[in-house]
């Protein structure tokens, strides 16, 4: 069985590489699929995000990245996948997750989305969150795995005056 697991990955954390591993030693195959919206500044290109995570799961043979411009269900039924997998922290994140699943059920029935808690102690790393702390010089190397560290590290001496 063939799972998606989308998202923007910007930048990957150690919760998604956790939910990842989880994924890939249940089902036959995942596909990480990177979102790339024109209308979103992303703090990495697709390119470098996609660079970064293919880095991150080399060891694992059955799992696969890519970058997707449009809707996840499109690309779930060109490869024939009928299984979209979504990391959850907390409640905010089901209530989001779930009014998307409930979108994505309506545009494609076929394709069902099940909900995978992070573990423990990732509960509480926001992409956006590790972001912020690389800007002003803190310690992120329990957060993210070392690529993105290295990137974000690289990133933010570029950005800082």
């Amino acid at each position: 069985m063939i799972v998606l697991y989308p998202g923007s990955f910007d930048p990957p954390t150690n919760g998604h590489l956790n939910i990842m591993k989880r994924a890939a030693g249940i089902f036959d195959q995942l596909e990480v699929v990177i979102a790339d919206n024109p209308r979103k500044n992303y703090f990495f290109s697709a390119q470098e995000r996609l660079e970064m995570i293919t880095e991150m799961v080399a060891d694992w043979p059955n799992v696969n990245v890519t970058v997707w411009q449009g809707l996840i269900v499109k690309y779930a039924e060109k490869i024939g996948a009928r299984l979209i997998l979504r990391g959850v922290r907390a409640l905010a994140d089901f209530d989001y997750e779930f009014e998307l699943s409930m979108m994505n059920k309506a545009l494609a029935p076929r394709i069902e989305t099940i909900f995978m808690p992070t573990d423990q102690k990732y509960f509480v790393l926001r992409s956006s969150a590790i972001k912020e702390v690389a800007l002003f010089g803190g310690d992120i190397s329990e957060m993210v795995p070392p690529v993105v560290r290295k990137a974000l590290q690289s990133r933010v001496q570029v950005r800082q005056p």
